[in-house]
């Protein structure tokens, strides 16, 4: 017999594994940005204000580690890294569009 609880912790949810997978400082900014193209590292500590090297490659990381992200090595000198939207990523743009259109409703 499974219990409510059972049904409702945070592993069994999409919602709640959405946001647990987006939580944390920086993700869902660099989440947004990765929406219109490739970033480099630097680009998006210039971009995120407030960011430091040390939280946002944390932040990188854990988004590739999720599947998210993908960090591309350009091979060309000086050697650039990339991080892009997986297919996985990609999978998560409506959610964003969405969440886009009800801060606009509530803005209005």
């Amino acid at each position: 017999m499974t219990t409510k609880k059972a049904e409702e912790s945070p592993d069994t949810c999409p919602a709640q594994a959405l946001l647990k997978m987006l939580s944390g400082k920086w993700k869902p900014e660099i989440f947004r940005l990765a929406l219109a193209a490739p970033l480099r590292f630097s680009s998006l500590l210039r971009q995120i204000e407030g960011a430091n090297k040390q939280s946002l490659s944390s932040a990188l990381k854990e988004l590739e580690e999720q599947g998210l992200l993908d960090k591309i090595t350009i091979q060309q000198k000086p050697l650039h890294i990339e991080y892009r939207l997986t297919e996985k990523g990609k999978l998560l743009i409506p959610v964003f569009q969405q969440l886009e259109g009800l801060s606009a409703i509530k803005a209005a």
